[in-house]
C-alpha cells in the first residue's frame, strides 16, 4: 500500500486498510452511475464523484461490516448506496444554496445548470434504492430510506431556521442531526445489520455515527469563521449566505441590544456591508463563541469514541476512534 501509517491521517489509514473494498465500491459506483440514454447523468455525477472527496461515509459502512465480522459482498452495495445518497444531497444542496464552488472546484449547477443538478440528484437517489434492494434486507431498506427522509427534513428545517434569530441550539442540533449525522449514523448501522451483529453492537454503531456526524458538522460550521480557506470553503461563506450556525447562535445569545441589532441586519435582513464580516468575527471572539463551539465539537467526538467501547477491540476500532479525534483536530 506504500502508506506511512505513523504519519498518515486516520481517514487515509482507514482507506488503506479497506483498499480492496474501496476499489470495488468505486468500480460499482462508476458502473451504476452510467446511463445508456442520458449522457448528461455520468457527466454531472463524475464531476462530483471524482472530485477527490474522502469517501468517508462509504468507508464507515465498510469498516462497520468488517468490525462485525462480515464475510459477504453486500457491504459493497451499501457503501455505494451511501455515497450515492450523499452525492445526490450535495447536488441538491448546491442548487438550494446557489453555490458556485465545492471542494475548490466549480459546482455542477454552475458548469451545467440547476435543472441538470436536481434531476441527476434524483437519478442517484433512485440508483441508491436499487442497490439497497439488491441486499435483500428489509431492515437495511428501512434504515437508509428513513435516513433519506430525515436528510430532506433537516434541509427543509434549515431553510426556515437559518435566518431566524429565534433559532436556538436545540433547533440547530435538530438541523445538523438531519442533514449530516443521519447519514453517518445509517452508514455505520447498516454495516452492522448486514453482518447480523448483536443488537447492542448495531446500536453502538448508530450512536458512533450520530455523534461523529454531529461533531463533523459543528467543526465544518466553525471552520467557516476559524479556517484558512484550505478546506475549499471561503472564510465567511456561511455569514454571507446568512446561515445561523452554532457560533453565531451563541454570540447572539450573549450579546447586548446593539449587537443583536447587528445580527438582525446582517443575518435576518441580509443588509451586509463592508467590514461586517470583521465585526462578526470580533463579536464571536468577544463572547468566546468560537472556543465554546470547539469544546462542544470535542464533546461529541468523545461521545463517538465512548460508543465504540461496545464493539470488538481491534485495529479497525482504533482507527474509528482516531477518526473522531481527527474530525476535531482540523480546528486545533
Amino acid at each position: 500500500m506504500g502508506l506511512d501509517t505513523a504519519q498518515s491521517k486516520p481517514h487515509e489509514r482507514l482507506n488503506a486498510y479497506l483498499a480492496d473494498d474501496m476499489a470495488a465500491v468505486n468500480d460499482l459506483i462508476r458502473a451504476r452511475m452510467a446511463s445508456e440514454h442520458a449522457p448528461r447523468i455520468p457527466e454531472v455525477t463524475a464531476h462530483l464523484v471524482e472530485a477527490g472527496g474522502k469517501r468517508l461515509r462509504p468507508m464507515l459502512t465498510l469498516a462497520a461490516a468488517h468490525l462485525c465480522g462480515y464475510q459477504g459482498d453486500h457491504h459493497l452495495r451499501l457503501a455505494a448506496t451511501v455515497e450515492f445518497i450523499h452525492t445526490a444531497t450535495l447536488l441538491h444542496d448546491d442548487v438550494v444554496d446557489e453555490s458556485g464552488q465545492r471542494r475548490g472546484r466549480p459546482t455542477a449547477n454552475l458548469l451545467w445548470d440547476n435543472k441538470s443538478s436536481v434531476l441527476v440528484g434524483d437519478y442517484l437517489f433512485s440508483r441508491s434504492f436499487q442497490l439497497m434492494v439488491e441486499t435483500g434486507s428489509l431492515r437495511v431498506l428501512d434504515i437508509l430510506s428513513n435516513a433519506s427522509a430525515t436528510i430532506a427534513e433537516g434541509e427543509v428545517l434549515q431553510l426556515t431556521a437559518a435566518q431566524d434569530l429565534a433559532t436556538d441550539e436545540a433547533i440547530y442540533l435538530q438541523v445538523i442531526r438531519g442533514k449530516t449525522a443521519a447519514l453517518f449514523a445509517a452508514a455505520c448501522e447498516v454495516g452492522g445489520v448486514i453482518a447480523n451483529a448483536p443488537e447492542a453492537q448495531v446500536r453502538a454503531l448508530n450512536a458512533y455515527g450520530d455523534a461523529l456526524g454531529i461533531s463533523f458538522q459543528i467543526v465544518d460550521d466553525l471552520l467557516d469563521y476559524w479556517g484558512t480557506g484550505a478546506t475549499g470553503k471561503n472564510i465567511g461563506d456561511d455569514f454571507r449566505e446568512r446561515k445561523l450556525t452554532l457560533p453565531v447562535i451563541r454570540a447572539v445569545a450573549a450579546g447586548d441590544a446593539t449587537q443583536r441589532a447587528f445580527w438582525q441586519r446582517t443575518i435576518e435582513k441580509g443588509d451586509q456591508r463592508d467590514g461586517d464580516l470583521e465585526q462578526a468575527l470580533h463579536l464571536l471572539n468577544t463572547h468566546g463563541a468560537l472556543e465554546s463551539t470547539r469544546a462542544t465539537a470535542i464533546q461529541w467526538a468523545d461521545t463517538a469514541k465512548k460508543a465504540l467501547q461496545t464493539l470488538p477491540d481491534s485495529e479497525l476500532r482504533g482507527m474509528l476512534g482516531d477518526l473522531a479525534d481527527y474530525v476535531v483536530a482540523r480546528i486545533s
